[in-house]
């Protein structure tokens, strides 16, 4: 174990004690966002992330040591084992460098060595193989080994046998498979190469080439799914000349036998034979797993700027589901999220009844008060955005509307979950319910999909599924626990991603909530249904009681720390009815005068601790996405056709990947900014310039109407 603290604090730069507490921590069962948040003094102050990343490693590294102790022993098994190896093994560092050296020792199937050696030939390898003069010819050695009851007809097929042992021995050397796979990593190319003439979205590897070492994470997850579709032939070139230049420089001896001349023969087909096929292998594996990882990132990143969009707050929506011959669905939905009224309208082709339409809608606008209509961009959201923009025109009241992705909301409302809060509802009005809610609490309402059907990555259907659903689900629980969760509103969805709480306890909240009604404090979660005090630890900081008699219900401040925010406020000449008044205006000025260092002493918390509970006393019940700004709300509408080079337009943000941004600029397509014109500055990665959910400036570069192509920039205008 203390390998693996030693690795991790290097790798991650923390303090060796920190580390150490912090696998104390996880291996005692606490979430990750309980020790982010209530731990901080023992940790270092580390952030979930870095303690995600950190569990992840710790994962790997105990994988890893794992694996060394059970190929010692199997090596041990064979009484193959020697101080060399042992010597290996330990010095060893990933799983690649251990599966190497346990290569030559794994039992295999039939191959031509070891058919080879069921003949007698591995002697008469030895011997070539030791490259020294034997007093006699190679053929007169070889005629020694002439066996035809063990299928050994000639001196030359005994030599070919040796040959073959020889080259699996040389395949096998784990010191040369690493400078083989350093080599072609290095100086390798991958080469692509049409399998179809025809048009397709892989036209560009039709004819392409790129260096290993310089090719980029979507690259390898595009031509891999072009190779899988049938559309591309891909091969790794290695530098074979140069490969087999160093195994001879290393293998071949100076002595001029004719040995040297079979041993020769038998580099060059262990290399084309058994070598190449097997690195190429795996480095397109590695390089497959690392665009994987990037792409798992990537999705993770923006999925986490989505959830934490900022919530509509305070409005009545109506949620637009767009349709052609089924007609567009409404829902309308209070400012609590509670479904006041549904229809539905057939503005749209085939029907096109617009007149008939609109006065449905401006009679809702006018009977519920809406404020925002939210549109979801699927089939005939163009259709419905014209139609809305028309209505709200002919309004006295101010209504604005907004194109909502519904990506996902099919999903939802095809669930059970969904059956269950809508059990009257049709599949598509549940849609429109969904749309207008995730305007107004993207975060509560995204929690019910299935992360990866939110749709805010690249090629998600490509990698590890189990690992992309892992990191999801972790930036879920993250965002979660970073909002707080209202106890006596949240679904059991959401509850489910409160640190320690599981599905089970979730909707046991729920039902006590419904026979007992609102809960009035934290500590009356005790009396939930199979949670316990464990449970209690893990999630009370993260939940939420708005108007409960201790206002520190309604905070981040954990119950543990309830003493320390009281004697706190004592010592600063306050009381909770100053917090709950909002009148701490000179506590920052009582800390500074004391010295928060000595504060947190006299209170017996550190000083992490004790700054949190000024943050929350100081804006108790605060949500962290409200200073974030709002969503970009539209009143007309714009065509493609519209749009010609140079125009200076607002957008919003809606994905980002490796090669740049795609921003929603009210025309229903998205414009692509490349990586190249997110900035005046050279950009190594889109998200270090924008976010998913961002409202930007772009200009428009270049319009291509009959392909729905739009080519944006940032350049010189953000």
């Amino acid at each position: 174990m203390d390998r693996i603290i030693a690795r991790i604090s290097d790798e991650f730069s923390i303090r060796p004690n920190y580390v150490e507490n912090t696998v104390k921590l996880i291996d005692e069962g606490n979430t990750i966002p309980f020790i982010a948040r209530y731990r901080k003094e023992i940790t270092g102050g580390l952030n979930d992330q870095v303690l995600r990343e950190l569990y992840d490693r710790l994962v790997y590294l105990r994988n890893l040591e794992n694996r060394r102790q059970e190929v010692l022993k199997l090596i041990d098994e064979q009484g193959k084992l020697t101080d060399e190896i042992a010597e290996s093994l330990d010095k060893a560092e990933t799983l690649q460098e251990i599966e190497d050296i346990y290569r030559p020792f794994r039992p295999k199937r039939r191959t031509r060595a070891s058919i080879a050696r069921e003949k007698g030939l591995e002697p008469l390898a030895a011997v070539i193989f030791a490259q020294k003069p034997a007093g006699i010819s190679l053929a007169e050695l070889a005629s020694q080994y002439i066996d035809e009851e063990k299928g050994v007809n000639t001196a030359e097929e005994a030599i070919s046998g040796a040959m073959d042992i020889i080259a699996e021995e040389i395949s096998d050397n784990a010191e040369y498979r690493r400078v083989i796979r350093e080599l072609t990593f290095r100086y390798g190319i991958i080469k692509t190469s049409a399998k179809k003439e025809e048009d397709s979205p892989y036209n560009m590897y039709y004819d392409f080439e790129e260096p290993v070492s310089k090719i980029v994470p979507h690259r390898v997850l595009a031509i891999n799914r072009g190779e899988k579709e049938g559309f591309l032939s891909v091969k790794l070139q290695a530098p074979e000349e140069r490969i087999i230049d160093w195994l001879k420089s290393r293998i071949l001896s100076k002595t001029g036998s004719e040995f040297g001349e079979v041993v020769e023969k038998a580099i060059e087909d262990s290399y084309s034979r058994l070598i190449a096929p097997s690195i190429e292998n795996e480095i397109r594996g590695t390089l497959t797993e690392n665009a994987s990882e990037q792409a798992i990132k990537v999705f993770a990143e923006n999925l986490r700027n989505l959830l934490l969009q900022p919530p509509v707050k305070g409005k009545v929506v109506l949620g637009l589901d767009p349709a052609y011959r089924t007609g567009c669905k409404l829902a309308v939905v209070s400012p609590t999220g509670k479904v006041l009224h549904t229809a539905v309208i057939y503005p749209t082709p085939p029907q096109n009844k617009k007149e008939e339409s609109a006065k449905v809608l401006r009679d809702l606008i006018d009977r519920f008060d809406i404020d925002i209509i939210a549109i979801g961009n699927g089939t005939a959201s163009r259709e419905s955005e014209l139609f809305v923009a028309e209505v709200i025109k002919t309004l006295d009241k101010k209504v604005k509307y907004i194109i909502v992705n519904e990506a996902g909301a099919s999903v939802y409302s095809a669930s059970k979950l969904a059956a269950e809060e809508f059990p009257h509802f049709d599949v598509s009005l549940r849609s429109a319910v969904s749309i207008a809610r995730r305007l107004q609490d993207p975060l509560a309402e995204l929690v019910k999909i299935d992360p990866k059907a939110i749709g805010v990555g690249q090629y998600q259907h490509d990698m590890n599924q189990k690992r992309l659903s892992e990191a999801l689900s972790g930036v879920v629980e993250s965002c979660v626990n970073s909002v707080g969760v209202d106890l006596n509103t949240a679904s059991p969805s959401l509850l489910s991603y409160v640190a320690g709480i599981n599905s089970v306890i979730a909707q046991n909240i729920v039902e006590y909530r419904e026979s007992n009604g609102p809960f009035r404090s934290r500590a009356e979660l005790l009396n939930v249904k199979k949670l316990g005090e464990k449970t209690f630890l893990q999630c009370a900081g993260f939940l939420r009681i708005p108007g409960a008699e201790n206002v520190l219900d309604n905070t981040a401040v954990h119950p543990e720390s309830y003493e320390a925010a009281r004697k706190l406020l004592e010592l600063t000449g306050h009381t909770m009815e100053d917090v709950v008044g909002r009148k701490l205006g000179n506590l920052m000025e009582e800390v500074e005068r004391t010295g928060i260092d000595k504060l947190a002493e006299t209170i017996g918390v550190g000083v992490p601790t004790l700054r949190d509970i000024i943050t929350e006393l100081l804006k108790p019940g605060r949500d962290p996405r409200d200073e974030l700004p709002p969503p970009l709300l539209s009143e007309d509408v714009l065509e493609i056709e519209d749009l010609k080079p140079g125009m200076v337009l607002n957008g919003t943000v809606r994905n980002v990947v490796d090669f740049g941004a795609f921003v929603d600029i009210g025309v229903h397509q998205d414009g692509l900014v490349h990586i190249s014109e997110l900035s005046d500055k050279f950009v190594r990665n889109p998200m270090d310039v924008v976010s998913v959910g961002d409202i930007v400036k772009v200009r428009v570069l270049d319009v291509d109407v009959k392909r729905k192509r739009i080519s944006l920039s940032m350049k010189g205008i953000n």
